[in-house]
């Protein structure tokens, strides 16, 4: 019973972070077509495409306790621990009308709204709490709205694969700066700077690629790719040759994103900001 009501919890809480996060959304004149979302947004909706097909199928087959797991790793795995926990940046710091923002609004709300028509026939009464949260206009009750259907146009086999290696790295830069976190070099993961070794492995051209992003998906404030490390760098057991040092990052905080950057006070109207965010505020006061 305790394991069904940390699921039931868990799948309710995704649904509130969602609908904190697109209060201000309007799906009819804030919705980014599917070519101008970010790359990171397509890829979530491609893992919705993929819930959807395995939801069906359990409706059809009565395999209830598979949509259940299905449901529950959703929104713990793959939103909680990886989409939502990296988009938290982009949402809370980006220009409030800016694509980047409405890029994750739109996936956001896309996959709410798919994720409340596919539970309604187990969790009626906490889907329909969310379907009248939702904005937009739409049918008085999730109950009387139809059911998502599979649709493969957002299905791209390509950007999971590339995203599956990115998150194996992820997964180990995480392991690495909780080791530097019990040995007090850094406090949250913003504090960190990580340099990734390169001789020898595999993905090499992938993160090379993503090379201006991985701070990003790694929820650091510094990444920096080298040929070597140190000798007691953390070693990876799934990735060969992948190895992991943490030190703390250059530069200091900037007071509205808490990223370190030692360009800090570039623009001299906000000496106490990244030049990334001195810039979202110039334009919102220049309208």
């Amino acid at each position: 019973m305790q394991r069904l009501s940390d699921a039931y919890r868990r799948i309710r809480n995704t649904a509130r972070y969602i609908l904190s996060n697109i209060h201000d959304f309007d799906p009819a004149t804030d919705m980014v077509a599917d070519a101008d979302l970010l790359e990171i947004d397509r890829w979530a909706l491609s893992r919705l495409e993929t819930l959807v097909a395995r939801i069906e199928k359990s409706y059809d087959e009565y395999e209830f306790h598979q949509l259940y797991q299905a449901v529950h790793n959703f929104c713990s795995v793959e939103l909680s621990s990886i989409y939502l926990d990296i988009l938290k940046d982009r949402v809370y710091t980006s220009a409030t009308t800016g694509v980047e923002r409405r890029s994750a609004q739109s996936a956001m709300y896309r996959i709410l709204d798919a994720l409340t028509r596919l539970i309604a026939p187990v969790l009626s009464f906490t889907a329909d709490e969310i379907w009248q949260k939702m904005p937009g206009e739409r049918e008085t009750s999730v109950h009387l709205a139809a059911f998502p259907h599979f649709e493969t146009s957002l299905l791209d086999a390509h950007l999971d694969e590339v995203y599956q290696q990115l998150w194996l790295v992820r997964s180990d830069v995480s392991k690495a700066l909780e080791l530097a976190r019990d040995a007090k070099l850094i406090g949250n993961s913003l504090e960190a700077k990580v340099t990734l070794n390169l001789d020898g492995v595999e993905c090499r051209e992938l993160l090379e690629k993503y090379a201006d992003q991985l701070a990003t998906l790694f929820i650091v404030s510094q990444v920096e790719l080298v040929e070597s490390c140190a000798d007691d760098s953390y070693k990876s057991e799934k990735i060969e040759g992948l190895q992991v040092v943490v030190a703390a990052a250059a530069g200091e905080k900037c007071e509205r994103c808490w990223n370190y950057s030692t360009q800090l006070g570039s623009d001299s109207t906000y000496p106490d900001l990244c030049p990334r965010c001195a810039a979202v505020l110039r334009a919102s006061v220049e309208g």
